[in-house]
């Protein structure tokens, strides 16, 4: 097979950059912990693309490149949801208690889409779960899953 029209950089590597991460289409809702995560990320990323330049790792460069360029434009429009005082509804930040039909308790807390680890009990504001959460009271049911559950507690 001919190499003629195969572009490859000096390290042999095709020089073709990644593709860029996918940005929400969703507002980019944070909380004040959110945003100092963002802002930990691109200075991470910053220290990490200087150190890949210096050592010339192509590849390295465009990954970080990349994730830098998804960091820098979640920065840019970021709208910190500063907490509001616990009311009687489910709001952006709220901690809510939910018990299924099954006896199991969860607790989420409703977050921006980038610092929700479902693992860890903080969901994205506009995952399902959340969507049905928003607005309810204690006392109300709602869908979850494949079931019903009960809101129990609202922080």
């Amino acid at each position: 097979m001919s190499r003629a029209f195969v572009k490859d950089d000096d390290s042999g590597e095709a020089g073709q950059d990644l593709p860029d991460r996918l940005i929400s289409e969703h507002p980019n809702l944070v909380t004040l912990k959110g945003m100092a995560q963002i802002d930990a990320e691109v200075e991470r990323l910053s220290s990490a693309y200087a150190a890949a330049q210096v050592s010339g790792d192509r590849l390295e460069l465009q990954r970080i490149a990349r994730d830098l360029r998804y960091w820098s434009a979640r920065r840019s429009t970021a709208q910190v949801m500063t907490a509001a005082a616990a009311g009687p509804e489910v709001q952006f930040g709220s901690v809510v208690g939910i018990a299924r039909k099954d006896g199991r308790q969860q607790t989420y807390r409703i977050v921006g889409e980038d610092e929700a680890d479902p693992a860890k009990g903080s969901i994205s504001y506009v995952s399902p779960l959340a969507q049905s959460l928003l607005g309810k009271v204690v006392g109300e049911t709602i869908a979850a899953g494949v079931g019903d559950a009960e809101i129990v507690s609202i922080e």
